[in-house]
């Protein structure tokens, strides 16, 4: 163990139980049925939960491949060769701790992860920044990036506004929203009287990983991130990566494992509206009816205002959960993917994945030709890169064709051999599926309980009363939803856990 993980302990800065588990039978003790609407993290987190216990769990994906914004598919080139898509990279970092436990039902060690160590930021204006190198847990880390960073020297913490940059040490999953909520980062950011590199490098390409625009985004949600990523996390800024393609290392996996203890996950089928039955729960669907005694709904926050849209009953046995829509159901801005396969190679000094920030479009660039098998295999017989640009909020209404060239002209800046590569595909989309978190809006987001019995959200947008994030706040949410269904049939619950609940400084 480092030894800023030894101080970081003695301050509290650990792992903690949200929910123990057990207190029940292992399996449930009378039949139990469950319908999952939605293939991604969260419905298939909480499928897995459901299925090992039990009950008849069956996974609705209106997709032809599982994983949502995770998601995998062939994809078969001009040259004939086949390869493996993705929706977009992700990191798999240390403190995901629910979302690694789902893994290590398909692999107990986690071999399939391997690190990525470093995690530079580009800029064309400032030199590049590494951030992937810090001691793993707080007060270390950030005292180390404060004495490293060329960003921000010791003159540039005198001009600092300290206590408008005391919230991010003292983060309250109750205070912070009730005073940050309303307020934009944006605002949060102005009000530190950071230099601009300081703001740009360490800060804004920070909040735009969430898919929104620190503008548009809430200074508490961006707090309570800053804590889940860096304050309050034991783990370190350094994460993993699949050694081969989502849907060969994850999705094929935990689809047989789901199968194994009984459930089904049908993909291809796409829920079109859900109705409350006299024994439980109706999901009429593309392919028919599905009945079921609960039901997790695991979609993105556009589909589900949609699908709530089209169950005019809820409006009676959900009204909390309508009235929710109409906030909730707007996603975040859109955010662009393009991969390029090309003839050539960038230079060897160039990290697997890099954050970018200040470009109008290009937020990080991706060498999945040095992390998956697959586009290895495929750069080697052809001697050439496999490269993959991403936009996190760009523009709404520009065609992914020209968010990609516009991507790959500003890459071309940052990285000057970028233009000797001859481009032999390019697959690129435009997609709109992420949460937004506006200002103000923490107090109507919904949680994983609805106001209807035996009705349950889950996904990466879902209120949790514990930090989480992204991929984890997804698989959290679909075992909370397993958890509320194990507790009422009487079976033993999925243990959870997360990091420190409160900032360093926060008070009790």
């Amino acid at each position: 163990m480092a030894l800023s993980q030894v101080v970081g302990r003695l301050l509290g800065v650990r792992p903690y139980q949200v929910q123990p588990g057990g207190g029940g039978a292992s399996r449930v003790p009378q039949p139990v049925t469950a319908l999952v609407v939605g293939g991604g993290i969260a419905g298939v987190s909480a499928a897995v939960v459901l299925a090992e216990r039990g009950v008849e769990v069956t996974v609705l994906e209106a997709a032809p491949t599982l994983g949502g914004r995770l998601g995998a598919w062939p994809q078969t080139l001009a040259d004939g060769t086949r390869q493996v898509n993705e929706h977009g990279f992700h990191a798999f970092f240390r403190q995901y701790y629910n979302w690694r436990n789902i893994l290590r039902r398909i692999d107990p060690k986690l071999r399939f992860l391997r690190p990525v160590p470093s995690y530079p930021v580009l800029s064309a204006q400032w030199p590049t920044e590494e951030f992937g190198r810090l001691p793993p847990a707080p007060p270390a880390n950030l005292l180390t990036l404060l004495v490293r960073s060329p960003s921000l020297r010791l003159r540039d913490l005198r001009g600092m506004d300290r206590d408008a940059a005391l919230p991010l040490l003292t983060y309250d999953p109750v205070r912070t929203y009730a005073e940050f909520d309303e307020r934009t980062a944006d605002d949060l950011l102005t009000s530190l009287r950071l230099p601009d590199r300081a703001r740009a490098m360490l800060f804004e390409v920070f909040s735009h990983s969430f898919f929104n625009h620190e503008a548009q985004m809430s200074a508490a949600e961006m707090i309570a991130q800053f804590h889940f990523y860096l304050l309050g996390n034991p783990e370190g800024l350094a994460f993993d990566c699949p050694e081969d393609d989502y849907a060969t290392t994850i999705w094929g996996p935990l689809t047989r494992h789901v199968e194994r203890h009984g459930g089904q996950v049908m993909a291809g089928v796409a829920a079109t509206g859900l109705h409350r039955t006299d024994t439980g729960w109706q999901v009429t669907t593309t392919e028919g009816a599905y009945q079921a005694g609960h039901v997790v709904l695991a979609v993105d926050p556009a589909a589900l205002a949609a699908l709530v849209a089209a169950s005019p009953g809820l409006a009676d046995t959900a009204p909390q959960l309508v009235a929710a829509m109409p906030g909730y159901g707007q996603p975040g801005p859109p955010y662009a993917v393009a991969r390029y396969w090309c003839q050539g190679e960038v230079a060897a000094e160039r990290a697997i994945f890099s954050g970018v920030t200040r470009q109008s479009t290009l937020d990080s660039v991706t060498l999945y030709h040095r992390l998956e098998q697959g586009s290895r295999r495929w750069a080697e017989e052809t001697d050439g890169s496999v490269l993959e640009l991403h936009a996190y909020a760009c523009e709404p209404d520009v065609p992914a064709t020209e968010l990609a060239g516009r991507m790959w002209a500003e890459l071309t800046t940052l990285w000057p051999e970028v233009g000797r590569l001859r481009v032999r595909e390019l697959h690129a989309r435009v997609e709109a599926k992420a949460p937004a978190f506006a200002p103000g809006s923490h107090a109507r987001r919904p949680g994983v309980r609805t106001d209807a019995p035996g009705l349950y959200l889950a996904g990466d947008g879902i209120h949790t009363d514990f930090p989480s994030a992204l991929m984890e706040r997804a698989a959290a949410t679909g075992i909370l939803a397993a958890n509320h269904i194990l507790r009422a049939a009487g079976a033993a619950t999925e243990p959870l856990r997360s990091v420190r609940p409160r900032g360093l400084l926060a008070r009790r």
